[in-house]
């Protein structure tokens, strides 16, 4: 009894002194804990986003991609999922699950499948305050927290907070996020089966995660599907039928975004301006005037007439040789490792060379898919097989290659271009922008085309020198002559110029409207001769360019100067408005992370402060840039697209640098552009009609669908004269009707080229007079 007695008291002593201790420990602890009142207004890191006019997400910056769902919001099957498999008891224990820990103990003594025992409370107090050290001070700041937790919120917040809080892999933080990220849907779409492979990430978000370990995450599906059986949250015949459920995977290769890289860019760049460092943890929400179809149009067009163009050049070889293994599992992890390097662009593909003859390639992609390329699909890269090609392009087994999908649904072996582009599309009742694409693909080059690349606009200018002439008495109807010139040093502020047309030919006296039709070079040039370059310069700043980079010389008249994509979408709106200017803007509304409107912009109205030419002007240079879409050098226009209110210039620059075509219908002014980021020439036969007019057409045919024919309204003061369009004090021939013939005879004007410099200057001089 003695024994018992003093056995009984040694325990109860020491009871009391682990009481002692841990009361004590908690005393000096619970002071230092954080303050958690700011929970009950939960606001975590949130992202900036982006999104198009119809609220598609095209962008997204922070470190934690988190999407801030409210509990009520949250499915029940995502709710059931994670209290059957993390914490069972949640609404029925105090924070602290004894009977789970005491269980916990004795499966790992027992040694069984080891258990954890943290509730979900607990790892909200870790997840949010502490570290993830393992030491029993932090065990018991885990615990205080907990119960402070507890008391201070309600069952519900705190699962909110979780739901919201935890880390899941593939930097999505929150089941909303991981929903999107995983399965590339809302949450509240989620299914049964979708929702236990999420609820099976908490645990282990690395080795759980479906996109790199699907045979491990599909092991904890099942056993999440079990438990929510096992709990009540499901009936076995839900249970049979979520295990069956195929899943679908999102990855970079089914992704179905939009692409709207560099416009996501220029908006994070206007947001970090504005708000600094907090652009990427407060949940800014920013919506933009972007079309989400008009921008895919935009971005596959553009990509497409890229990748045609690419297919007319030389074969630059492959990427990288590896020597690949024989042994089968060696050459598959050789096979990933070197794709990992090339990763796919778009859809240009990588993929690994097995076998190659002149008859066939044989490739792998990463995936394990075997390629195989044949008849027409090798003819890019025929140099490439040929017995004499020099080692650094020759195609042979270890060789890294792209390849593409053509339209008959056969690959083709191709390769990453070297040439760049750019498209832009404004709305110019507004200058909303409605699609932009700033280069081929914006992992490769990160420079945007539409805004930073100043290039010569060649002969897509050449409208706002005739409109400049329409202000001095020129009509569509004057005749100018297309004949050769020849200026010397001091009449081109550089060195002598002979220019000559796009085809060689000189046709002698035409239209100014064929002359345009037909991109005549002689005829702009004596267009700008009659208005003085200098009143020309002073009357482009009239539709937003620079007056500095375009000197006043005659080889503006050609489009020698400087201008961006988006100068030129915004000039051609003018014409397009009826002859007001208008400024391109992009950001509709922001608002925080509850939807409160911090920001928001509207439409601008177009009123008589905002005219920068006649409406005359506008119209009757409308009927000539029409007449291009119908009759000249883009009268494929008007053929595919079937329908006539379109309106547009072609635009090649001196030995072919750059190729544009700028145009418009009257509810959408778009411009394509394609050039090498280093000048240099495309080739002696692209243009831009060959070049960039298919990608303005392609867009086009998706960008006026369901849209309209738009007849145009005659303005006052134009009248139509023998079928042409004149201001009315230039009618009936009170206008310019001739240029370069006046006091001219025809054997001198014939025969400029072939007469010696001094006659041939007095000629010109008597021209210019």
């Amino acid at each position: 009894m003695r024994l018992v007695l003093w056995s009984s008291g040694i325990l109860v002593a020491g009871i009391l002194s682990v009481l002692i201790v841990v009361a004590l420990a908690m005393a000096v602890a619970f002071p230092n804990l954080p303050d958690i009142s700011a929970l009950s207004d939960y606001r975590p890191k949130l992202p900036l986003r982006i999104y198009s006019a119809e609220g598609t997400l095209i962008g997204e910056f922070g470190e934690e991609r988190r999407r801030l769902t409210p509990i009520r919001d949250i499915p029940e099957s995502m709710t059931n999922a994670v209290l059957a498999i993390e914490d069972s008891r949640f609404y029925e224990h105090g924070g602290v699950d004894y009977k789970g820990v005491l269980r916990a103990a004795l499966a790992n003594l027992g040694r069984l499948k080891s258990q954890g025992a943290s509730t979900i409370t607990m790892q909200v107090a870790r997840n949010v305050y502490l570290s993830s050290e393992k030491t029993y001070t932090r065990k018991i700041y885990e615990i205080l927290l907990t119960f402070k937790l507890e008391h201070l919120l309600s069952k519900d917040q705190i699962l909110e907070i979780y739901m919201n809080q935890i880390f899941l892999g593939n930097r999505s933080y929150g089941f909303a996020a991981a929903s999107e990220a995983y399965f590339g849907k809302p949450l509240k779409e989620i299914t049964i089966a979708e929702s236990a492979m999420l609820a099976g990430l908490p645990k282990a978000p690395s080795a759980y995660n479906p996109i790199n370990n699907y045979k491990r995450a599909r092991a904890r599906q099942l056993h999440v599907i079990d438990r929510m059986q096992e709990n009540g949250y499901i009936t076995a015949i839900e249970a049979a039928a979520a295990k069956k459920e195929t899943l679908h995977i999102k990855t970079s290769a089914n992704t179905s975004k939009v692409h709207a890289e560099y416009v996501a860019e220029t908006v994070r760049q206007l947001m970090h301006a504005q708000y600094g460092d907090e652009t990427y943890t407060r949940g800014l929400n920013v919506y933009t005037t972007l079309q989400a179809s008009d921008q895919e149009a935009a971005y596959k067009a553009l990509r497409r007439g890229i990748m045609d163009f690419e297919r007319r050049q030389i074969y630059r070889g492959p990427e990288k040789f590896v020597t690949l293994p024989t042994n089968p599992q060696e050459l598959e992890d050789a096979i990933d490792d070197v794709l990992d390097e090339f990763p796919d662009n778009g859809d240009v593909l990588a993929a690994v060379v097995l076998d190659a003859n002149p008859k066939m390639i044989s490739a792998v992609r990463q995936n394990g898919e075997l390629i195989e390329i044949t008849g027409e699909g090798l003819r890019p890269a025929q140099s490439g097989l040929a017995d004499k090609a020099p080692p650094n392009i020759k195609l042979r087994r270890g060789a890294v290659i792209r390849i593409a999908k053509t339209a008959k649904d056969t690959w083709e072996i191709t390769q990453l271009p070297e040439v760049e582009g750019a498209f832009v599309a404004i709305d110019p009742r507004s200058g909303a922008i409605k699609a932009l694409v700033g280069g081929f693909d914006f992992e490769k080059n990160k420079f945007n085309h539409v805004t930073q690349a100043w290039r010569q606009p060649g002969s897509s200018f050449k409208p706002f020198i005739y409109s400049a002439g329409l202000e001095q008495g020129l009509t569509p109807a004057t005749i100018v002559n297309d004949e050769p010139l020849f200026f010397d040093a001091a009449v081109t502020g550089g060195q002598p110029w002979e220019p000559k047309n796009y085809d060689g030919k000189f046709e002698g006296p035409m239209t100014i409207r064929r002359g345009l039709a037909k991109s005549k070079n002689m005829i702009s040039i004596r267009i700008l001769q009659a208005v003085t370059p200098e009143k020309a310069q002073q009357w482009i700043t009239r539709f937003g360019f620079e007056a500095d980079k375009h000197p006043a010389y005659l080889t503006m008249a050609l489009g020698a100067g400087s201008a961006t994509p988006m100068q030129m979408a915004t000039a051609y709106s003018v014409f397009a408005n009826g002859g007001y200017r208008v400024s391109p803007w992009l950001i509709t509304k922001v608002t925080d992370q509850k939807g409160k409107v911090l920001v928001e912009s509207s439409a601008p109205v177009l009123d008589e402060s905002s005219r920068v030419i006649d409406a005359r002007n506008a119209f009757i240079m409308g009927s000539m840039l029409q007449e291009v879409t119908r009759s000249g050098t883009a009268a494929s226009a008007q053929a595919t697209l079937k329908r006539p209110d379109l309106y547009g210039k072609t635009g090649t620059t001196n030995d072919a640098m750059d190729a544009w075509f700028a145009g418009y219908q009257p509810t959408l002014a778009a411009i394509t552009w394609i050039g090498y980021d280093t000048p240099r020439k495309l080739g002696s036969r692209e243009t831009g009609g060959g070049l960039s007019l298919p990608i303005w057409i392609r867009f086009m045919e998706t960008a006026l669908k369901n849209v309209p024919v738009s007849e145009p309204v005659v303005p006052d003061g134009v009248v139509n004269s023998g079928g042409e369009w004149f201001y009315t004090e230039y009618a009936n021939g009170a206008g310019v009707t001739s240029i370069g013939m006046e006091n001219m005879p025809g054997s001198q004007l014939n025969g400029v080229i072939a007469s010696p410099p001094e006659e041939r200057r007095r000629i010109l001089d008597l021209f210019r007079n």
